[in-house]
């Protein structure tokens, strides 16, 4: 398993106590909490942790493909 990263977060008081009380529902530490909001915020946006964003070129590609598909 790869080394885990390690950083100082800095958060509002009201964001952590908010945090703590989910993450105590969810039977989870704190830290894990964050990083699960992180994950679903990650998916959200359409940028899932492990998937590279592509290049233009690769948009290209894709906006190209889809166009043939459509057509």
């Amino acid at each position: 398993m790869a080394e885990r990263k390690k950083l100082l977060l800095r958060l509002d008081p009201a964001v952590h106590e908010a945090i703590a009380k989910w993450a105590a529902d969810d039977l989870r530490s704190v830290n894990a909490q964050i990083e699960y909001a992180l994950r679903l915020a990650l998916r959200a946006a359409g940028r899932p942790p492990g998937r590279a964003r592509p290049t233009s070129d690769q948009e290209s590609a894709a906006d190209l493909a889809a166009d043939d598909d459509a057509g």
